[in-house]
């Protein structure tokens, strides 16, 4: 009987010897690998934090052409938009519509609801200081760095992003940045919360084009599965951006035209 008992306790201890072994060499080597993609991972979004601090006075007191694109694919309408969007000093966002073609319905239903929605967005964000509650930075989302890798034929630095709250204005999705300047070529993603019951889900992506150290936004789209007239689909364009100066005139800072 004790010799039974002995050679089952030997068993079991070459058994936990083995289980022991194993998680000791997966200790030794997965961390390598991990550690030195976190570790780059880490420093690319402290890079990427202090670009965008940088360049945040650059955003301000801009005005830029607008040129949208919307169509309710249900219902058969479309419509486009030429406008002039401004950002002030305080970031505040004002438009004046230059032209209108195609259905009302367009209009007022994608287009006026967009802007109404950012202009909106944009004066709350100054009144609440509540503007860090949204940003794409370490306190809103988990950065999973998934390495440098060719995108649209660009080179970038791509991350994975799920965000730690489920807030309006937060996204589940990928971030690119330029391995230069670790400023954000391209954002796109899901929607983690829907700002209206009337919406089903949101869609998006934004490219963005790096101009003397500056990120402008190019081009948006988004993709809106409603429950009353199905998906709305908005493409904005912008272009020819230009500074208010203090002789009350603008000047370029960056000749980026329609594609």
């Amino acid at each position: 009987m004790d010799d039974i008992l002995e050679r089952a306790a030997y068993a079991e201890r070459s058994f936990l010897n083995r289980i022991s072994i194993i998680l000791i060499a997966l200790f030794c080597v997965v961390p390598v690998f991990g550690d030195s993609d976190q570790y780059q991972g880490s420093t690319l979004i402290d890079r990427y934090r202090q670009a965008l601090a940088h360049q945040e006075d650059a955003l301000r007191n801009l005005s830029m052409e607008v040129h949208m694109e919307g169509r309710i694919p249900k219902l058969k309408k479309e419509g486009k938009m030429s406008a002039m969007r401004r950002i002030s000093s305080i970031g505040k966002i004002t438009y004046k519509v230059l032209g209108f073609w195609g259905d009302d319905t367009v209009k007022k239903e994608v287009m006026a609801r967009y802007m109404t929605a950012e202009v909106d967005a944009a004066g709350q964000t100054e009144e609440k200081d509540d503007k860090q509650s949204i940003a794409i930075i370490p306190e809103n989302y988990e950065f999973k760095y998934k390495g440098l890798t060719d995108r649209d034929q660009k080179r970038v630095h791509v991350f994975e992003l799920k965000p730690r709250h489920k807030r309006v204005g937060l996204f589940k999705g990928e971030l690119w940045l330029d391995p230069e300047t670790c400023l954000p070529v391209h954002e796109a993603g899901r929607l983690v919360k829907n700002p209206s019951v009337f919406i089903k889900k949101m869609e998006f992506s934004r490219d963005y084009e790096i101009k003397d150290g500056v990120a402008y936004l190019r081009r948006m789209a988004t993709k809106t599965q409603t429950r009353i007239v199905g998906a709305a689909e908005l493409n904005i364009e912008y272009a020819n951006f230009s500074r208010q100066t203090d002789a009350a005139g603008e000047e370029p800072v960056a000749e980026l035209r329609r594609h």
